[in-house]
């Protein structure tokens, strides 16, 4: 459905461009809220994101699928956030997942205990580069597999592990010290 879509993008269809914008828009949008954990943010750069694929249609390959370009371009959009507002918010998002993961920590109050574990892990994100808190987001928010991950970002496939084995130590090692050890965290690509 994408690459006809697409094609009549190509042909000037502006429909085709609500189309598009109708069945990825919670995905861009998701995902550069996760990044940068800023909803004006988010919403910039799901508009932005749009204003590329229409501007630079004539490019976009209708044979190929279209949320690894959706991908590639709301990351450098956000990598732009990055560099123009000079510093990183916490990935709320995550946070919820990592800390909601069933048994990981067991607590007769659990709400009290996913507070206190949602603020432990959010000050450990905080301490992570943000080609890091990139790959987290897209692994781990968006479960996209490390091959899909380094298309969109053009990086190597060892790469996109590399910085997630370096997440994950910093995430455990931090966790450990602070008496909150995250077990899906020590997890390794093989």
């Amino acid at each position: 459905m994408d690459s006809s879509l697409i094609r009549r993008l190509q042909r000037g269809d502006l429909e085709a461009l609500g189309g598009l914008y109708e069945r990825h828009r919670s995905m861009v949008y998701r995902t550069a809220l996760a990044i940068t954990h800023d909803e004006r943010a988010a919403e910039d750069i799901l508009q932005e994101c749009f204003v590329r694929l229409y501007t630079y249609a004539a490019t976009v390959d209708s044979k190929r699928p279209l949320p690894p370009w959706l991908y590639r371009v709301t990351v450098n959009l956000a990598y732009d956030w990055f560099t123009k507002s000079r510093w990183i918010q916490p990935l709320d998002e995550l946070l919820e997942w990592l800390s909601g993961l069933p048994g990981v920590f067991p607590s007769p109050d659990r709400s009290a205990e996913k507070e206190e574990t949602t603020r432990l892990v959010r000050e450990v994100i905080d301490d992570l580069p943000a080609a890091h808190r990139v790959v987290v987001v897209l692994f781990y928010l968006e479960e996209l597999p490390v091959d899909e991950i380094g298309q969109i970002l053009e990086i190597p496939v060892g790469t996109v592990k590399s910085r997630l084995h370096y997440a994950r130590q910093r995430l455990r090692e931090s966790l450990i010290r602070r008496q909150r050890p995250v077990p899906e965290l020590s997890y390794e690509f093989t």
